[in-house]
């Protein structure tokens, strides 16, 4: 049986269309090939964003934080797990995808004292000229004697005669005053000993995944190698396990996670759908054509915003192939409703005006998308417009072409009677619609201040568990901040350690108050060219400094005689002070930092790239206490640096978010509006408009009442959500909005009827469209990712409440069982 009552000729073939189509798509192929797939987060700034909003995105992609990666070993005695970190230690440092490795053994130990005590007049900011009189001889004297009593007496003793002013243990203090983790059996471990700790920098940025998890991968085949070494001596390593966190780890966690489910329900999506669909139509070919106008969309999508923008972003690319999941729902229009190829061209004549329509509605909605000041919105809605633009050209000049000559569908008529049937009992809930309309209204109402997710934190794929572990290791380890940092930038090395000098002195002060518990600085380890000739400059020749000798020991347990070898040495560098090709080999640059930690450390707080040198100055908050934003603003002032920038990641990431969520609210209200004026422009009629923009707008309040009355609440992917429920229902309004009935007369008897305007053929094709839009959203709601969760819930509860909202407002009237006629 089929969906005809007269025998119509089989349409020609559009051969030009199949050929432009063709052409087109072996282009958008080659283009393809050459298209950059990024997720480089500058795509989610503002066109012209803020110098910290550019900074936090760098760090967040290249910082120092991003490459850090905290590892623990637990499951086994303190011993066992000591041993362990250190074999697997031992084999990271070999591996060069690491910059550094410490677990709190002292590998470089003896090169970094060797580098600390050959350059102490060099490193030791307390080298000036005062120092160097008899008063400072003296003072500085007094203060070694005290220290000859501490638990640091042994060192001192040994190097007195070199260094009574004790510039090696102020530079000892200096270097080891920072946050150090407990110690047992010799490395790092949490201070109830059930975890031993391990802090690994990555040699590839943050924004290098690949290379991230190559890294990962590389930790866990050594941690496994060194267990089963150590396996036969140490048998209580059996149950040793490992733990990682830090930004890359996140990272790659989320990229698989992302990539496994977003593979695994798509999947189920496609599986289900095509088998619902193979199941309508009776017709494998039907199946298979009817993904031409979906591939067709993917493909101008990607290549349009490969063109329009240099690349595409991971995050448009995922979105804009779940809007284009609307253009299935062509195809199902096509051949549903006209049921076999020889209906194609009266299909085209009497359905593709409503489809058309919708389509203009949906590129209207997503075109306002395309004035963002994000890149990353404007990519969506140039991909959007692009897809939806090329599924509708496939689904009506092509693929009717692609068409087997004796292509035919099941007749659902049947299926469609009984819709209708329902159709008009759902009619009878119109006049308490406004009470739907009600209720949702006074739940936003309510609910007004916690409709938004202020925190771009709900959009993490991480886990509480993971981000829990993660503060647990940080606090233990001591590693970097992660949330506060300092940027100087300058156009060459020697001006941003210059720069950062200021910047440290002010940030001491601040030390010496407790305002901030302690901050990480290049200079420290590398001061400017600058601060080390002035130091040498302090440096009094050796006859001066000797007479200052014999009076500053005046009252103190040392004899003159006995510090000639200090006497000697800042002898020696004084006279160095004045002779330039000595004083400039003398002095120390990165390559003297060689085979040293500080070299490590350095290296990863100074930065060279297109020209400008950046350097990284890491503050750490005292105690639980926020830091004063304010006063570290102040302190950049004072240190009259100009391109100095204080960065709270988390502030700076709350209001970029909180920007991106109040324009991309305003661009979908903006294509709202665009939506209706387009409708009212070609409906003409404002009861057709109502009848169209009412169901739609009371899904969209209906499904924001839902995620509030849920406890959820809305981020910028349920945004796009919403958006998306009104881009597909409006094929659904459409159809439904028609008016009631049209005059069909009898070409034998002259007589003039009326036949129903919506057929239970497009019934039949609107009930099925839904629930392929449905199955494919709705299997995202299971996601735990809460990109695909939120897309999901949104859209698969919102196209359900749009078919049947728009039913409800639908103007036909009952229908005689027949399907000839109008559409």
């Amino acid at each position: 049986m089929t969906q005809t009552t007269q025998e119509l000729p089989t349409p020609k073939r559009a051969w030009p269309a199949i050929g432009i189509w063709l052409v087109l798509v072996l282009i958008g192929i080659v283009i393809l090939f050459r298209t950059t797939f990024t997720a480089d987060l500058s795509a989610f700034l503002p066109k012209d964003p803020t110098r910290e909003q550019q900074l936090m995105v760098e760090q967040l992609r290249d910082g120092m934080v991003s490459r850090l990666i905290l590892v623990g070993i637990e499951g086994a005695d303190p011993s066992a797990q000591a041993a362990l970190s250190k074999a697997l230690a031992t084999r990271l440092r070999s591996n060069d995808e690491f910059i550094s490795v410490n677990n709190g053994e002292p590998v470089n130990q003896d090169k970094d004292r060797a580098y600390l005590f050959n350059n102490r007049y060099l490193l030791s900011p307390t080298v000036t000229p005062e120092r160097f009189t008899t008063a400072g001889l003296h003072e500085a004297m007094t203060d070694t004697v005290d220290l000859l009593a501490s638990p640091a007496g042994l060192i001192v003793k040994d190097i007195l005669p070199q260094d009574p002013t004790g510039e090696m243990a102020t530079l000892v203090a200096q270097f080891s005053g920072g946050q150090q983790p407990r110690k047992m059996h010799g490395v790092w471990a949490a201070k109830d000993g059930k975890r031993a700790l391990l802090l690994a920098q990555t040699r590839a940025l943050g924004s290098d995944t690949d290379g991230q998890e190559t890294a990962i991968n590389h930790i866990k085949e050594k941690f496994e190698a060194a267990k089963g070494e150590l396996a036969g001596t140490l048998p209580q390593l059996a149950h040793a396990k490992l733990v990682m966190t830090g930004p890359g780890v996140f990272g790659v966690n989320a990229r698989n996670t992302i990539t496994q489910e977003a593979t695994m329900f798509s999947l189920i999506s496609a599986t289900l759908i095509m088998i619902l669909l193979f199941i309508v139509y009776r017709s494998g070919a039907a199946v298979v054509l009817g993904l031409a106008p979906v591939l067709s969309g993917v493909l101008a999508g990607t290549v349009a915003v490969s063109l329009g923008f240099g690349t595409v972003h991971g995050l448009t690319l995922g979105f804009g192939t779940t809007l284009i999941g609307e253009a299935i729902d062509y195809s199902i229009y096509l051949f549903i409703q006209s049921g076999s190829a020889k209906n194609s061209a009266d299909w085209a004549k009497k359905s593709w005006p409503t489809i058309r329509l919708g389509v203009l509605t949906s590129m209207a909605g997503f075109g306002c998308l395309l004035f963002s000041g994000f890149p990353g919105l404007a990519q969506l809605g140039l991909y959007t417009i692009a897809g939806l633009t090329s599924a509708a050209f496939v689904t009506r000049f092509v693929l009717p072409s692609l068409l087997p000559r004796d292509f035919v569908v099941r007749d659902l008529t049947d299926i469609g009677l009984f819709v209708q049937k329902s159709l008009h009992r759902l009619q009878l809930l119109r006049k308490g619609f406004f009470l739907i309309v009600l209720a949702a209204c006074a739940v936003l109402w309510v609910n007004r201040d916690h409709l938004w997710e202020p925190e771009l934190s709900a959009l993490s794929p991480v886990s509480k568990a993971d981000q829990n572990l993660d503060e647990k290791l940080r606090k233990e380890v001591g590693a970097p901040d992660v949330r506060y940092l300092i940027v100087v930038k300058e156009n060459n090395l020697e001006a941003v350690l210059q720069s950062t000098e200021k910047v440290s002195a002010q940030l001491n002060s601040m030390v010496d108050a407790g305002t901030l518990a302690a901050f990480e600085t290049p200079s420290r380890y590398l001061p400017s060219l600058a601060t080390q000739q002035a130091r040498l400059a302090a440096l009094p020749p050796s006859d001066v400094l000797q007479q200052r000798i014999n009076q500053a020991v005046n009252g103190l347990p040392f004899q003159a005689r006995l510090l000639a070898p200090f006497v000697s040495s800042v002898g020696e560098l004084a006279k160095i002070a004045g002779q330039p090709e000595e004083l400039k080999a003398r002095l120390l640059t990165r390559q003297s930092l060689a085979g040293t930690s500080m070299a490590l450390a350095t290296d990863s707080l100074l930065i060279e790239r297109n020209g400008e040198t950046s350097a990284l100055i890491p503050l750490t908050a005292a105690g639980d206490r926020p830091i004063d934003t304010a006063l570290i603003r102040q302190a950049l002032q004072q240190s009259g640096v100009q391109h100095a920038y204080f960065i709270d990641l988390k502030t700076e990431t709350g209001k970029l978010y909180s920007g991106y969520m109040q324009e991309a609210i305003l661009l979908a209200l903006c294509g709202l509006f665009a939506m209706t004026v387009l409708l009212g422009f070609n409906l003409r009629s404002l009861s057709a408009l109502t009848r169209v923009m009412v169901p739609l707008i009371t899904a969209v309040l209906a499904v924001a009442a839902i995620l509030a009355l849920t406890g959820q609440r809305m981020t910028i992917l349920h945004l796009i959500g919403l958006l998306l429920i009104v881009a597909v229902g409006s094929n659904y309004a459409l159809f439904f909005a028609q008016p009631p009935t049209v005059p069909v007369k009898n070409p034998l008897t002259g007589v003039v009827t009326s036949m129903p305007q919506i057929r239970p053929s497009t019934l039949a094709s609107l009930i099925f469209a839904n629930i392929t839009t449905v199955i494919g959203f709705g299997v995202l709601s299971f996601s735990s990712v809460p990109v695909l969760n939120a897309i999901g819930i949104t859209v698969g509860i919102g196209v359900i409440l749009a078919l049947v909202f728009a039913a409800i407002f639908s103007s036909s009237k009952q229908a005689a069982p027949t399907d000839s006629g109008a559409p």
